[in-house]
């Protein structure tokens, strides 16, 4: 009953986050300081530290699912902490850049620019859907309710790597279009 309670207590909490995380990045996406008139530098040294950051989410992942299938909790516990620590500094980072600089416009032609776009909005959209799947992950984890966090686990696990991965392709393929 106890970890009922502590699921039920969180759960508030995982919809809010949910829906004001996507929200505040779209709303924070569109807002660039130096054409609101602030005199800052474009963060354009973020987007290979931030994809780099990606990468390291997508290995982290890998060795704490290795982790838990070889019977160490704790060393799971810490990578997916490390995980989860990953992403919130990829997401300020993100924020960040964007904030202060102009966004890069794919230039490739052809085929490459349908796969391009359907990584994109593909990566754009499993990335808003991970939010509340990682968070309900986790807190089954907390509340020790492994069961229910073992059957979430398997769907947030694919999708959380693919995010990661789909983002350090994302970069790679627009890389060649920042303004320097």
């Amino acid at each position: 009953m106890k970890n009922q309670n502590l699921e039920q207590k969180y759960n508030k909490w995982i919809v809010t986050l949910s829906v004001v995380i996507p929200l505040f990045v779209a709303l924070l996406f569109g807002v660039n300081l130096r054409k609101l008139g602030f005199d800052v530098s474009p963060l354009s040294f973020l987007p290979p530290i931030y994809a780099f950051i990606n990468g390291v989410t997508a290995v982290v992942l890998i060795a704490a699912v290795i982790a838990v299938k070889k019977g160490d909790l704790k060393l799971h516990e810490n990578l997916m902490k490390t995980a989860i620590g990953c992403s919130l500094a990829f997401l300020v980072m993100y924020i960040a850049y964007h904030m202060t600089s102009d966004s890069t416009k794919f230039g490739g032609e052809g085929i490459i620019r349908y796969v391009y776009y359907f990584i994109l909005i593909t990566h754009i959209v499993l990335s808003i859907v991970i939010i509340p799947l990682v968070l309900i992950t986790y807190v089954r984890a907390l509340a020790q309710v492994f069961d229910k966090h073992k059957k979430i686990a398997k769907i947030t696990f694919p999708i959380w790597l693919y995010v990661a991965v789909t983002g350090v392709i994302v970069y790679l393929m627009i890389s060649p279009y920042y303004a320097n």
